[in-house]
């Protein structure tokens, strides 16, 4: 398990480097809407650096790249990585720096391993059952990057970090407030008082839950299992719950429609 991390810690950073690449080029044009456009170099550079990585492991892997492969092909998968080589692409376009490189593994279903990392702030977080979840800062150089998990560890700081000082705090999604959003939030407000509302673009929303800079991300719009997957074990092996808003049962991964429902990401219910 942790040497598998560790080569998804390796995908997503040599990922997150080619985003960077194309990111400051001075020819960036968020205006291009081709084939050839920054956001769409980016996304298939950064698809083709990890895929390297994690071909070496003979674990196949669902991207979203690969969104058309169809469930007769996967559905056989008892283990399989997931992949989003740039999530936020809203965020990419304005140059916000709130993007990031997601890579899972899912195991029957149940996302055990995560690995997320942010290029322009040079952080990552990651985790698997048998360690729980870390955030490492100024992440990037060889130098940098131990060849055992164990060091990452130690250099890392555990999660989630309790900060008792602030206000209930609510994360949504920076791009994607919906109604059924605010009516969550309001209904918060009447149970905790004073309640603070932050904005964030991509996986970083379900990081802030987990690091504990949040305390619940409730999201009532459409996502895709790419985009939480990696989100979703950081979470989890934080001490944190992951789940459908309907049932509240866990969300579960390569189902034959990749889109996901309703979730809440917060602290476990009793």
């Amino acid at each position: 398990m942790n040497e598998l991390t560790l080569v998804a810690i390796k995908a997503a950073i040599a990922g997150g480097k080619e985003i960077l690449n194309v990111y400051n080029d001075d020819d960036f044009d968020v205006q291009l809407k081709s084939d050839d456009s920054p956001l769409t170099k980016a996304d298939k550079l950064a698809h083709e650096s990890i895929m390297t990585f994690l071909e070496s492991t003979g674990i196949p892997v669902l991207s979203e790249e690969g969104r058309s492969m169809s469930y007769d092909e996967r559905k056989g998968w008892n283990q399989l990585w997931i992949v989003d080589p740039l999530d936020g692409t809203k965020e990419f376009i304005k140059r916000n720096g709130e993007f990031t490189v997601n890579i899972a593994l899912v195991e029957n279903g149940v996302s055990i391993l995560g690995v997320i990392y942010v290029p322009v702030k040079k952080e990552l977080y990651f985790s698997n059952q048998q360690i729980g979840s870390y955030k490492l800062e100024r992440v990037g150089s060889k130098t940098q990057m131990p060849e055992n998990i164990m060091d990452l560890t130690e250099a890392g700081d555990k999660l989630p970090v309790l900060n008792e000082d602030r206000k209930f705090t609510v994360v949504g999604s920076r791009s994607h407030m919906s109604p059924e959003t605010e009516a969550f939030v309001s209904e918060l407000k009447d149970s905790h008082g004073e309640v603070e509302v932050l904005s964030k673009g991509s996986s970083l929303k379900i990081c802030m839950v987990a690091e504990g800079s949040a305390d619940v991300y409730p999201r009532f719009a459409p996502t895709m299992e790419w985009d939480t997957a990696a989100g979703h074990a950081i979470a989890v092996n934080a001490g944190f719950e992951m789940v459908r808003h309907d049932d509240k049962l866990p969300l579960q991964y390569n189902k034959e429609d990749l889109l996901n429902p309703w979730f809440i990401v917060q602290q476990k219910s009793n």
